[in-house]
């Protein structure tokens, strides 16, 4: 570092290296207060250029996991929609299975029988309509095509999740078609098997739910540890800024008065020329 006597004035030393010290000063003043302001340690990729990158690609992926939280989230509506469905379809199967049994009952008369079947191809209309009315998101779940989707349940795109059904119809669950039941073919309807096929599909829904819980639970638990990580890298510690704030405004006011003393000193030399 340089220093003057003062007995040159052409160049004022002093005060150059006040001025500059009250530069520097200022200008990491402005940086603390920056952070103060934002509340955050890192807000260019000059004030940690590696600490940035890492940061960003650690935003990259919450907001990636956050997506595929939607996914998951999204996955158990149309699961819960579907569920819903095949639980009332159950529901009537075991209604027809009661009338069923009753319509086996040597004291029915033929107009008694033919009640019963009138009912159960009601029911039957029900089921078929119930298919073609289950839908999310203006696609049909249980009828027409088989429905079977893929859901990006991970923040990798191999992490996938397939959201399939079974068709559901009247016919295919009791072997006749809706319309089709008379007392003489009631006995025949297939009604245990159309039992056993809607609640196993209803079995395989609940598997698949429970999983997606748990994956919600997991991709939740990484976004929180992710986001933790991250914000030791990018946010501030108030409590240090807000010291080093307070260091820096006392050494801004004492440059500037050094400053100022620096600039009049070679005034002291005018007395010579009295």
């Amino acid at each position: 570092m340089a220093f003057s006597t003062g007995g040159r004035i052409n160049t004022n030393i002093g005060a150059n290296q006040a001025y500059s010290a009250l530069n520097t000063i200022s200008r990491e003043l402005g940086v603390h207060q920056l952070r103060l302001a934002t509340g955050k340690r890192i807000n260019s990729a000059a004030d940690d250029a590696s600490g940035y990158v890492i940061s960003k690609k650690m935003e990259g992926r919450m907001r990636s996991m956050s997506a595929a939280l939607d996914n998951v989230g999204d996955a158990q509506s149309v699961y819960g929609v579907a569920e819903g469905a095949y639980q009332t379809v159950a529901d009537i199967l075991t209604t027809v299975k009661e009338k069923q049994t009753r319509a086996a009952n040597g004291a029915m008369g033929s107009e008694e029988k033919d009640a019963i079947a009138a009912e159960i191809n009601s029911l039957m209309s029900e089921i078929d309509d119930i298919s073609n009315q289950t839908k999310f998101n203006g696609t049909t779940l249980l009828s027409g095509t088989a429905y079977s989707k893929s859901f990006q349940v991970g923040e990798g795109s191999s992490d996938t999740l397939t959201v399939a059904f079974s068709l559901v119809s009247a016919g295919g669950l009791l072997g006749v078609a809706a319309g089709s039941v008379t007392s003489a073919n009631i006995a025949s309807l297939t009604v245990d098997a159309g039992l056993t096929t809607v609640n196993t599909e209803i079995g395989k829904i609940g598997a698949h739910v429970n999983r997606l819980q748990t994956k919600e639970s997991n991709i939740t638990t990484a976004i929180t540890n992710t986001e933790a990580a991250k914000s030791r890298i990018m946010d501030a510690d108030v409590a240090k800024e807000q010291i080093m704030a307070s260091k820096l405004s006392i050494l801004q006011q004492t440059s500037t008065a050094q400053l100022a003393q620096a600039n009049s000193s070679p005034q002291a030399f005018l007395s010579l020329f009295r």
